[in-house]
């Protein structure tokens, strides 16, 4: 009989909400990613000039979201003729050692709305040295990331590894995270489901 009274079951539901609560949506933020692809190609031999292609699958977790975040960084000269769709660019501003770039949506979203944002930028004299690295930040809770690095066919790379920086764990890749494309060029691929809020991975190479 008292395991059948309507205060248990009233404690267990404020149980579950308390636990929501303490977690402060902060985890949850304003948005899921379902998938994120980044391609970062290296257009020479010399790591002079780049291009960042991004691909973000995102699904709203609140009403009325009318912007979209993204973030960069990097040596050198960044974020040049940036591109995006949809949304259109209208604020950019730097904290730290990142540049965050505010996308209008021009218009509402909301829960459970989905959209794919398709961004490219150019870098410049971003890559200049004999060890490379490419940083992605996981900053929203992310079913699933796939970074890519594309080498120009007269410079591959040497060797290749993913660490997670906060951890500073640190993995080779080996060659089934390498292809070789029809030009000649190579491209090193690396995937990850579920990765961990808040985690650094960092894909470096010498070449």
């Amino acid at each position: 009989m008292i395991l059948d009274l309507p205060w248990l079951a009233m404690i267990g539901r404020f149980w579950r909400i308390g636990r929501r609560i303490l977690r402060g949506f902060a985890s949850e933020g304003i948005y899921e990613v379902l998938d994120y692809e980044c391609t970062l190609e290296l257009k020479d031999r010399d790591g002079r000039k780049a291009v960042i292609h991004k691909r973000e699958k995102v699904r709203y977790l609140q009403d009325a979201i009318i912007a979209y975040e993204d973030q960069a960084w990097g040596d050198g000269k960044i974020l040049l003729d940036y591109h995006c769709s949809p949304g259109i660019p209208v604020d950019e501003y730097r904290l730290g050692h990142k540049t965050y770039k505010l996308i209008s949506l021009r218009q509402f979203k909301n829960k459970d709305d989905i959209d794919e944002f398709n961004i490219e930028w150019k870098m410049q004299n971003g890559f200049l040295k004999p060890m490379g690295f490419w940083g992605t930040s996981i900053n929203h809770r992310t079913s699933k990331v796939t970074i890519k690095v594309v080498f120009p066919k007269n410079r591959p790379p040497l060797d290749v590894s993913i660490t997670e920086s906060n951890i500073q764990r640190t993995h080779c890749l080996g060659k089934d995270n390498l292809q070789m494309l029809a030009d000649g060029s190579s491209v090193v691929v690396w995937e990850n489901t579920n990765p961990r809020l808040y985690e650094d991975y960092l894909l470096k190479w010498s070449w």
